[in-house]
C-alpha cells in the first residue's frame, strides 16, 4: 500500500469523513484516519458513516480496513482502473449501484459526499440509497434537490436526484437515487448577492400527519414569520403528503437571487406545533435576509471541494466549525484555502488544487 495520508479527526465529526473520503477518490491518494468522529459523543462510526466508506470504497475498488461499525481508525486506498484523461490522470467508472444504510441515517449526506466524483466519471453514475431523508443533523430532501443542486448546476455539475419513498427517524426506510454525469466545473465566484428574485416554499408531512394539515400548518407558520422585503415575491409553494414508515415532516424555504439561490430548513419534532416548524425556518431566512452573503450557512461548507476542484471565491455569513475543519481538511491534500474576514462576512477564496481534469 502505498503511504496514505495521516488525518486526525479527533476535533472533528462525520463531515470529516465523508470529505476525507471523496477527496482520496478525486485524488486517488490513500487515507489513514485516526480518531474518526473522536468529538461525538459515540466516536467512530455509525451505520451512515459506514456506508458512505463501504460506498466509496466499492465505486472505486479501494483497499479498505476498518470498515466495521464502531471502527475509530481507517485506511483507505482508491484503486481506480478506469481510462484517463488526455493528461492520464485516472477516471472513474460509472454504473448502477444500491446502498442500504440499514438505518434512519441520512442518504442526503452520503449523496452530498458523491456529488464531486461527477468530475472523475468516464460514464453516468445512479446510486440509489435507503435510509433517512429528512431526518436531524443532515439537510433535508427538498434541500439537496432545491438549493444544492440547482446552485452546483449553474457551475456545471450535471446531477440530479429523485425521490422515490421519503423517510423520518425512527425508522428511515425513504428511498432516492442520484444519477450523475461526467461533469466539468466553471470557476465559482459568488461575492455579491443579486437582486431578490423569488421565494420557494416547499412542506412535507407524512401520510400519517395528513389529518392534521402539518405541510399546510407549517406553510403558513413560515410566511407569518417571514419578515418579507417587498420585492421576495412568493413565486412557488408546495405541500406534499408523502408514504413513509415513521410520522414526520419537513419545511425548506428557498430565497432566489441574481447570482445564486440560499435555503433555510426544519424539520418536524414530537410534541412541536408544525406552525413552530415554519418559523424556525423562517428566522433563518430572516438572518440571512438582513445580512450581504450570497449562500446560507450550510452552503457556505458544502461548497469548499468545489471551490478546490474549480476555484473561486464565495462570500459566506459565518466561518462556522464545518467550515474551519472542511478548510483544514483541504489545506492537509496540498489545497490553499484562504479566508479574508470582514465585518459582517468572510471570503473563502481557493486556488483549482485537486489534481483532476477540468
Amino acid at each position: 500500500m502505498t503511504t496514505p495520508l495521516e488525518l486526525d479527526g479527533s476535533s472533528a465529526g462525520g463531515q470529516f469523513l465523508r470529505t476525507a473520503l471523496a477527496v482520496s477518490v478525486l485524488e486517488n491518494e490513500p487515507v489513514r484516519l485516526e480518531h474518526v468522529r473522536g468529538d461525538r459523543s459515540t466516536p467512530g462510526l455509525g451505520h451512515q458513516h459506514l456506508a458512505v466508506l463501504e460506498t466509496m470504497a466499492e465505486l472505486c475498488d479501494a483497499d479498505v480496513s476498518g470498515n466495521e461499525h464502531g471502527a475509530e481508525t481507517i485506511e483507505f486506498e482508491p484503486g481506480l482502473e478506469g481510462g484517463t484523461d488526455p493528461a492520464g490522470r485516472q477516471r472513474l467508472e460509472g454504473g448502477s449501484y444500491a446502498v442500504d444504510i440499514g438505518t434512519a441515517g441520512s442518504a442526503t449526506l452520503l449523496c452530498n459526499a458523491l456529488l464531486p466524483l461527477a468530475t472523475i466519471l468516464e460514464s453516468p453514475l445512479s446510486v440509489t440509497v435507503t435510509g433517512g431523508t429528512d431526518v436531524a443533523w443532515s439537510p433535508p430532501l427538498d434541500y439537496l434537490r432545491y438549493v444544492t443542486l440547482p446552485l452546483c448546476r449553474r457551475f456545471g455539475l450535471e446531477a440530479t436526484c429523485e425521490v422515490d419513498r421519503r423517510g423520518f427517524y425512527p425508522d428511515g426506510g425513504g428511498e432516492v437515487t442520484l444519477r450523475l454525469a461526467p461533469s466539468s466545473l466553471e470557476r465559482i465566484d459568488l461575492l455579491e448577492r443579486g437582486s431578490l428574485e423569488g421565494l420557494r416554499l416547499y412542506s412535507t408531512e407524512s401520510e400519517s400527519l395528513a389529518d392534521r394539515d402539518v405541510a399546510y400548518r407549517q406553510a403558513e407558520g413560515a410566511l407569518e414569520r417571514l419578515e418579507r422585503d417587498p420585492d421576495l415575491e412568493l413565486t412557488e409553494r408546495c405541500e406534499t403528503t408523502a408514504a413513509s414508515p415513521s410520522p414526520g415532516s419537513a419545511l425548506v424555504l428557498r430565497v432566489d437571487h441574481g447570482t445564486g439561490v440560499a435555503g433555510f430548513s426544519a424539520l418536524g419534532e414530537r410534541g412541536k406545533p408544525a406552525e413552530r416548524v415554519g418559523e424556525d425556518a423562517a428566522d433563518a431566512a430572516n438572518r440571512f435576509l438582513e445580512g450581504s452573503a450570497p449562500v446560507d450557512r450550510h452552503m457556505a461548507d458544502q461548497l469548499l471541494v468545489f471551490l478546490a476542484l474549480a476555484g473561486g471565491r464565495v462570500r459566506v455569513p459565518a466561518v462556522t466549525d464545518h467550515v474551519e475543519t472542511r478548510c483544514d481538511l483541504l489545506e492537509a491534500f496540498g489545497v490553499d484555502v484562504g479566508l479574508e474576514r470582514e465585518a459582517e462576512t468572510t471570503v473563502v477564496s481557493v486556488a483549482p488544487s485537486l489534481d483532476v481534469g477540468q
